[in-house]
């Protein structure tokens, strides 16, 4: 006989408290910011995704191939990821199959961000009311398949839908821009996409490809490699075509968030050495750290914000990296220290309330050390909303906790979903949303703040205050 189904839905004061009387006041609060348009200021979709506007090809290829949060969890628990088609071996798997497994495996998400995502998506996008299991994973895929041959599952109509006004992506210093410069002169698309200058590759030296992109990159202003004149020109170039194509800001994923200033004659050795590939590891360090005081400088002229996000073990495991390539789950957090590191960043620019300078953290212990007391002095700094590992609701309420004593509402750039995947983006602000009346709803409860407030901060934190840090 075969087990009953279990039924798969959305309690409608998810994340809420459990007290009755604060969750009322979480729950109107959450009311007056449900359906405000979607402010996605970081992220990682393809703009080739709206241009093209194709239909979702199935359940397994836009779940589970490209999904790190997901395919990282099957494979701590035994699955080999040759059999759902991860990394290079995307497209090369039985889509049907690969489905079954992760249906076969749901209850490994139970608790986790990414179930509840999930969950969020199968109940409010396709209609699923039962939780994926053995028995029903080809009932689901054709379910699926079913919503995405539908054209209101178009991405173009979900960004529509869901709905987002303004959305980043993250790109290289020499991608061309074609097309975002296609997708912002289609007068059938009415929505706001645009490009972010990415340029880890170009001034972290111990990065394999940096020679042939710094290369390529100095050929565009007719430099030779090894200036450090014609290379910081073609920086500012590349900057400069970002901005006319609508960009506000540049990111920074850095091994440390080190910062140096360094005389033009200090740093054309280091640049020289770098192209040479010669540089010791302290000064790969040294390099990257005056490069990003290079780039806050460009900001300042330019306008754009800095983003930095360090403290990230990337492709922790070599078998897995040369078996199915980077970004494949096996990045790892790592301890961070930010203020002796940032701190000639900030004796030169901190005080310039015109450049933006929003710090990421996947080490949580630096919110209230570090983060929240430079963001809480300093007028260009903002703290970077929880980030990956830390992007779940648990850790979202221990980050309000840890910053708001020390900085305010005011210093927080708002919710930032930093995503791939482009149906988990309603998910992931809606939970920020939630986890925001909940917490400001404690607040009321405790006699801290009125609820007028509490319904400012709500709002601010969900609109104005993306817009403000990111200068929309």
């Amino acid at each position: 006989m075969m087990p009953a189904p279990i039924p798969l839905s959305l309690d409608p004061d998810r994340l809420f408290p459990a007290d009755p009387a604060t969750r009322a006041v979480a729950r109107e609060l959450y009311e007056s910011v449900r359906e405000l348009p979607i402010i996605s200021p970081h992220g990682h979709v393809d703009p080739r995704l709206l241009l093209e506007n194709k239909p979702f090809s199935d359940a397994a290829n836009l779940f589970l191939t490209y999904d790190h949060y997901v395919f990282r969890m099957l494979h701590a628990n035994g699955i080999d990821l040759h059999d759902i088609g991860v990394g290079k071996f995307a497209g090369t798997v039985d889509p049907r199959a690969a489905w079954r497994i992760f249906c076969e495996n749901w209850h490994l998400f139970d608790g986790t961000a990414s179930g509840y995502w999930l969950t969020h998506e199968f109940v409010t996008l396709f209609g699923i009311s039962e939780e994926p299991s053995a028995q029903n994973a080809d009932a689901l895929f054709d379910q699926i398949q079913a919503q995405l041959e539908r054209p209101e599952f178009r991405p173009r109509a979900l960004f529509e839908s869901f709905p987002i006004e303004f959305m980043a992506t993250t790109d290289d210093p020499l991608d061309d821009l074609a097309v975002h410069a296609e997708l912002a002169a289609d007068p059938s698309f009415r929505g706001r996409v645009v490009p972010t200058w990415r340029p880890d590759s170009y001034i972290n030296a111990r990065k394999s490809e940096f020679l042939d992109n710094v290369t390529a990159l100095t050929a565009t202003v007719g430099a030779p490699v090894d200036s450090l004149s014609g290379y910081l020109e073609a920086l500012r170039a590349s900057r400069e075509r970002f901005v006319k194509a609508g960009a506000v800001s540049c990111d920074f994923g850095v091994a440390h968030p080190y910062t140096v200033d360094m005389s033009d004659t200090e740093l054309s050795s280091l640049y020289a050495q770098a192209v040479r590939g010669d540089l010791s590891p302290e000064a790969a360090d040294a390099f990257e750290g005056a490069m990003l005081m290079r780039c806050a400088e460009m900001s300042v002229s330019d306008g754009l914000v800095m983003t930095i996000h360090p403290g990230v073990y990337r492709n922790h495991s070599a078998a897995a990296l040369a078996e199915f390539g980077p970004d494949t789950g096996h990045d790892i957090p790592v301890r961070t220290e930010f203020t002796r590191n940032i701190h000639a960043l900030l004796d030169k620019f901190g005080d310039n309330p015109d450049l933006h300078i929003v710090l990421f953290t996947m080490d949580e212990t630096v919110y209230s050390r570090e983060i929240a007391p430079l963001a809480g002095y300093y007028p260009s700094v903002y703290i970077g909303a929880p980030w990956w590992f830390i992007d779940a609701p648990d850790a979202i309420l221990r980050f309000r906790s840890a910053t708001v004593e020390s900085a305010g509402f005011s210093r927080a750039s708002g919710f930032i979903d930093d995503t791939r995947a482009f149906l988990s983006i309603p998910a992931r602000h809606d939970m920020a949303r939630r986890l925001d009346a909940a917490f400001l709803a404690r607040y009321v409860r405790e006699g801290r703040l009125p609820m007028s407030s509490a319904l400012h901060w709500v709002h601010a934190l969900s609109s104005e205050q993306p817009k403000r840090v990111f200068k929309l």
